[in-house]
């Protein structure tokens, strides 16, 4: 059995009321306290997961959509990024969470500057100049 497993049904086979400690628990079976009191009190989801902005299922869909659009030959600018989060995760993102996003999956979506054209090649692009 888990080591936090066999803590918490210790923690669970005391009577209600009887006083204990979940450092001195969590020492003898050799486990994070802090683990320990987050998953006796039923907070099973991943600590950093709730910290999050976006679920990384929610981000993994963002990535999709991201990829869907920039096949389509629309890629999204940052503003446009940073209101489809928004969306998904239901409270407002910051523009650095666009940055850190775009850190986090660099093989998945390539964003690059275009470059202006120069301007003989302008006009001789147009048929009508």
């Amino acid at each position: 059995m888990d080591p936090i497993q066999e803590a918490i049904a210790e923690i669970e086979s005391r009577e209600p009321g009887d006083e204990f400690s979940y450092q001195a628990i969590a020492k003898k079976y050799g486990v994070p306290r802090t683990t320990l009191m987050r998953r006796h009190k039923g907070k099973n989801e991943a600590y950093g997961v709730r910290k999050l902005s976006l679920h990384p299922e929610h981000e993994a869909e963002l990535v999709r959509y991201i990829k869907t659009l920039t096949e389509r030959r629309l890629p999204p600018t940052r503003t446009m990024v940073q209101q489809f989060a928004s969306e998904l995760a239901g409270k407002p993102v910051s523009k650095t969470w666009v940055s850190r996003f775009l850190r986090r999956h660099p093989n998945h979506l390539i964003s690059r500057s275009g470059k202006a054209m120069a301007k003989e090649r302008t006009k001789a692009d147009s048929g009508a100049k």
